[in-house]
């Protein structure tokens, strides 16, 4: 928990009483390697922070899939679209590896919005920088090329690259894997 207390106080300092009550609503869960954190058409009804492990997130069209994002150890992360509005999730959340998450559930980050100015900072700076991360995840999928969005995600993901299959790897970047392999051996 220490380490979730230290991220969460990076975006906003926490008042004693806040964080203590922060991690008196706080449950810990591992979910096994292909266990689903969040199943399409559910609502998501947890903030996640990854303690250990690796997750994506993706959804499935037209039963091909796209992986928005890869999250790992130290990081907070919803599926913010049903999260926020508590409506079912088109996305799905799924464990890559055995990953132990903190869980904190909505209606209690709602009540200590409610009672702590400090986490209702700390909530809107979580949600501005998803907002940020989101936007730069479009822009890369519709301005850049697949080379250079594979440049990026190894200059910016260096400490998961080996733990991410080449599909998955071809899926988040929207191209096949023998593209992948190409873009790879250019290098």
């Amino acid at each position: 928990m220490a380490d979730f207390l230290q991220y969460s106080n990076q975006f906003s300092p926490l008042e004693n009483e806040a964080a203590e009550e922060l991690i008196q609503n706080a449950t810990t869960k591992t979910f096994k390697k292909g266990e689903l954190l969040l199943q399409p058409g559910k609502v998501c009804r947890h903030l996640f922070f990854i303690n250990e492990g690796l997750t994506k997130m993706y959804f499935i069209s037209d039963d091909k899939e796209f992986i928005m994002r890869f999250f790992s150890e130290n990081v907070l992360f919803t599926a913010f679209a049903s999260y926020l509005t508590q409506t079912p999730s088109n996305y799905i959340i799924m464990a890559l590896e055995s990953t132990t998450v903190t869980l904190i559930r909505h209606n209690d980050m709602e009540d200590l919005c409610k009672k702590y100015h400090c986490m209702e900072t700390f909530f809107r700076k979580l949600v501005s920088i998803a907002t940020v991360k989101m936007t730069k995840r479009i822009s890369e999928i519709l301005e850049k090329n697949a080379t250079t969005n594979y440049n990026l995600f190894v200059n910016e993901n260096s400490q998961i690259l080996q733990r991410i299959s080449l599909g998955d790897l071809a899926k988040y970047l929207g191209i096949t894997q023998q593209s992948l392999s190409r873009i790879r051996t250019q290098k």
